[in-house]
């Protein structure tokens, strides 16, 4: 069945196209340490087998205990850490990724003085260098470092455009073109990172193109 493909378009970015660091309330144009370190955080945790619902809510968790800088979640006590992911129901993984989040403010603060900034400069803004650096950090592996540079593409001109594989596999389902370029040629610099966002969510949540096209009011009859 052949869809029109700018109404498609439009749909996603109407219904999902908030990035996922915005729903944080995490700023990344500001592209200082604080948001990036935040936004670390999350990817972290939205790459374990778990609802991104609820890994969202556990970032938030981190953020209200005012851990918002590797300083802050380096000085932070694990059990502390521990009961504010299993509050915000990250139970599952509460444990290990409290072990994690500490050893990765800890070497970010060591080896970057906390600034992920710096660590792509000492990347010399190479992508795959900076994927090396991002995933010596205990947890974060692609999965995870997809999450992060799929939003800090905005900021991070050198990883645009940036697909990864679940907003790819989306725009497969929905009938889109599947590759980044294509995609970026059909929506623009500024919206590609929001496509994105909008791609992962419809491929979460399950949403078809039929979803996409409905009349308003008549989506899920």
């Amino acid at each position: 069945m052949s869809y029109d493909t700018e109404r498609l378009v439009q749909s996603l970015l109407d219904r999902s196209g908030s990035l996922f660091s915005d729903e944080l309330g995490i700023d990344l144009a500001r592209n200082t340490p604080s948001p990036l370190f935040r936004w670390l955080c999350a990817a972290l945790l939205m790459s374990a087998r778990i609802s991104y619902r609820t890994a969202v809510d556990a970032a938030r968790a981190l953020s209200d205990q005012g851990w918002t800088t590797a300083g802050h979640m380096a000085e932070s006590a694990w059990e502390d850490r521990v009961k504010a992911l299993n509050q915000a129901g990250y139970g599952r993984f509460d444990e290990r990724s409290a072990t994690m989040l500490g050893d990765t403010a800890e070497r970010l603060c060591t080896d970057y003085g906390g600034d992920l900034r710096r660590l792509r400069a000492a990347a010399g803004e190479a992508p795959r260098d900076e994927r090396a650096r991002l995933k010596a950090f205990k947890g974060i592996g692609d999965v995870g470092a997809d999450i992060f540079f799929r939003e800090v593409q905005i900021i991070w001109p050198e990883h645009f455009p940036f697909l990864d594989r679940k907003a790819r596999d989306a725009a497969r389902r929905l009938g889109l073109p599947d590759t980044a370029e294509a995609l970026a040629d059909m929506v623009g610099t500024e919206r590609f990172a929001h496509l994105a966002a909008a791609l992962v969510r419809a491929e979460l949540d399950g949403i078809t193109a039929e979803d996409l096209l409905a009349p308003s009011g008549e989506v899920g009859r």
